[in-house]
């Protein structure tokens, strides 16, 4: 999961030491694994997921591909570009 941590559950990538953090949520996204595919879900966020600029509707799993630039939240303020191995 990506998010900020929390007393209940701590996010697998810790983002809260990012600049413009505070537009991340405690549980933000999680990246999930299917086979040879790879996806990434919104788990409710206050201010969405995006695909190359194409939001994720919550709940939603949308694939992702090596160098997709994944964003959380708006204005690209928190960004990184996939990379598979």
């Amino acid at each position: 999961m990506l998010g900020k941590p929390n007393s209940n559950q701590p996010p697998g990538v810790a983002l809260s030491q990012l600049q413009d953090a505070e537009i991340v949520s405690r549980q933000h996204a999680m990246i999930h694994i299917d086979t040879e595919k790879y996806y990434i879900e919104d788990l409710g966020s206050s201010n969405g997921t995006y695909v190359n600029n194409a939001s994720v509707a919550k709940g939603e799993r949308r694939e992702i591909n090596s160098d997709d630039v994944i964003a959380l939240g708006k204005e690209d303020k928190v960004t990184f570009i996939f990379k598979l191995p």
